[in-house]
C-alpha cells in the first residue's frame, strides 16, 4: 500500500490512469513527459510522481501532496509547484494537466496565434488565442512556476497554450480536461493539413485550369 495516497478513493486514481492512458495514447503524453493532477482538498492534491509512466498509472505512481512543501515534494513531479499555484488561485481548477500535443507544439514554433478554422475549435475554444512565448529556454524551467499562474490569473480561459513546450489545462471534471486538450491539438492538426493542401494547390501544376 502507498501511504501517500491511502485517504485517495481508489476510483478517482482508475479514472485519472483511464484519461492518461487515452492521452498517452493520443501522443498527448509521453514516457515520463506530461503531469497531470486532481484537488482533493483546499490545501492538498494529487499529482504523479517524477519517474511515472502515463500508459500505466496506478497508487505507486501518485503522491498527496500539501501546498506546503515537505519531504513528499521530492518525489512529486517537477511540475508541482506550478499545480500546486493554479489550484491556489482558481476555484474552478478540480483537475490540471501539462500536455505536448505534437501538432500543437509543431504549430506553435511558427506562429503566434491560433486561429481555429474548424467549427468545434472556433466554438468550444476561442476564435483567437494567443500563443505564450517562454523566449529563452534556458531559463524558462525557473520561471515557469511564476508566469504560468499569472498567466491564469490574467486570463479568463482555462488554457494556456506555450510556443515550442506544449499545454496547461485545468477544469472542474476530468472528462472536461481530455476534450479540452484534444480540441487544441485537433485544431492545430486541421491547420496543419489545411496548409499541407493549399501548398499542393499552389505548387502543382496538375491543379491548374
Amino acid at each position: 500500500m502507498n501511504i501517500h495516497t491511502s485517504q485517495v478513493s481508489d476510483k478517482l486514481i482508475a479514472d485519472i490512469a483511464s484519461i492518461s492512458l487515452s492521452m498517452f495514447r493520443k501522443d498527448f503524453f509521453s514516457i515520463f513527459h506530461g503531469s497531470i493532477s486532481a484537488r482533493i482538498s483546499k490545501n492538498r492534491f494529487l499529482i504523479n510522481k517524477q519517474y511515472a509512466v502515463f500508459d500505466n498509472l496506478n497508487t505507486d505512481s501518485m503522491i498527496t501532496l500539501y501546498h506546503k512543501q515537505d519531504y513528499r515534494w521530492n518525489e512529486a513531479s517537477l511540475h508541482a509547484p506550478i499545480h500546486a499555484a493554479i489550484y491556489e488561485n482558481s476555484s474552478e481548477a478540480k483537475f490540471i494537466a501539462f500536455a505536448s500535443p505534437p501538432y500543437l507544439v509543431s504549430y506553435s514554433l511558427k506562429y503566434d496565434i491560433l486561429e481555429p478554422k474548424d467549427y468545434f475549435g472556433y466554438e468550444f475554444l476561442s476564435p483567437h488565442i494567443d500563443i505564450f512565448n517562454p523566449k529563452d529556454y534556458e531559463t524558462w524551467a525557473d520561471r515557469a512556476d511564476t508566469d504560468i499562474p499569472r498567466y491564469f490569473k490574467e486570463h479568463s480561459h482555462p488554457f494556456m497554450l506555450i510556443k515550442g513546450y506544449g499545454t496547461y489545462v485545468y477544469a472542474r471534471d476530468l472528462y472536461t480536461l481530455g476534450k479540452i486538450i484534444a480540441l487544441i491539438e485537433n485544431s492545430c492538426k486541421i491547420a496543419h493539413y489545411n496548409a499541407e493542401l493549399g501548398e499542393i494547390f499552389q505548387t502543382s501544376p496538375k491543379y491548374d485550369i
